[in-house]
């Protein structure tokens, strides 16, 4: 006759299954759970609002807006006021380093016999010209007695293709931080611009109050446009874009939607024909330029060694 199996002994065989599967369950509601946070951060951003983009000053939330972006670099955007015999001008300038060495276009201080900078926050200072590189149209200023300034991000203008949204920060006419936004419309144009100091801002027109040359010439395709770039001239690979440029940017920045610089802006083409005419007659049409930031920061030792124009 067959030996009953012990009852007790059911009861641990039927355990033993149910114990696997909950312990199964509760591991899967683990993952599951983990899998869920991950999909809710991934759907609506990092939790923490105030973390930021690796190498920018753009807070995550606000990475890839235009506001974030002004909100992010404008304090390191900077107008500047250069008085010379010509008259007066009103330019732009990049913060980059917090003592106050500040990147500019060299029309926008050549032949300055003085240098006033405004800040974002409207302290004012004044500037000596560290270097000159006319060939570039760069220039370095360095701010007296400034320490602690928000230096901005310098970016890898290699990187940049056409189409890529950029924004521009500048004080045209005179209106400090103003902010424009379009795209890279193309790249490595071949801009030829003055290196003649009788061609700087305010030379014409460009002086009181208003701010700004009327008129910065520069030609591109064996045309000249805003009146005629003379004799002496120097051409470069820029970076053109419809980011509204206006008479007082040059100088100011061209930076990619993660905050970092990526072009000085250098000069527009305004509809107005007539270089003698007033300001307000000049604006832009889509088409500017800008120098890329890679060939700033590989002049930026000749530049702070007094520039390539005292050789």
């Amino acid at each position: 006759v067959p030996v009953p199996v012990p009852a007790p002994e059911k009861r641990k065989r039927a355990k033993r299954p149910i114990a696997l599967l909950a312990a199964v369950a509760i591991i899967a509601a683990v993952v599951g759970g983990g899998t869920a946070a991950v999909a809710e951060n991934l759907t609506n951003g990092s939790s923490d609002s105030s973390s930021t983009v690796n190498g920018t000053t753009v807070s995550a939330s606000s990475n890839g807006t235009v506001s974030g972006v002004a909100s992010a670099v404008s304090p390191s955007i900077v107008e500047i006021g250069a008085t010379s015999t010509s008259g007066s001008s009103t330019g732009s300038g990049v913060i980059i380093t917090s003592d106050g060495e500040i990147v500019t276009n060299n029309h926008v201080v050549t032949g300055a016999s003085s240098i006033k900078v405004t800040m974002s926050d409207g302290k004012t200072y004044t500037a000596k010209v560290v270097g000159t590189d006319a060939k570039k149209d760069l220039a370095l200023i360095k701010l007296e007695n400034a320490s602690g300034l928000k230096a901005a991000s310098l970016g890898d203008s290699s990187k940049i293709a056409v189409g890529d949204q950029v924004v521009a920060i500048g004080s045209p006419e005179g209106l400090s931080g103003s902010v424009t936004s379009g795209i890279v419309s193309a790249l490595n144009r071949d801009v030829t611009v003055s290196t003649d100091e009788s061609q700087s801002q305010g030379s014409d027109g460009g002086s009181g109050s208003g701010g700004g040359s009327d008129q910065w010439p520069f030609s591109y395709g064996g045309q000249d446009f805003n009146g005629s770039t003379g004799s002496s001239t120097t051409t470069y690979k820029a970076i053109q874009t419809d980011a509204s440029l206006n008479p007082g940017n040059s100088g100011g920045a061209l930076i990619n939607m993660n905050g970092q610089i990526i072009g000085i802006n250098s000069a527009m083409y305004s509809a107005s024909s007539d270089s003698s005419t007033s300001s307000s007659s000049a604006g832009s049409v889509g088409l500017g330029f800008a120098i890329p930031i890679n060939t700033v920061k590989a002049d930026l030792d000749t530049l702070r060694a007094g520039g390539a124009d005292s050789n």
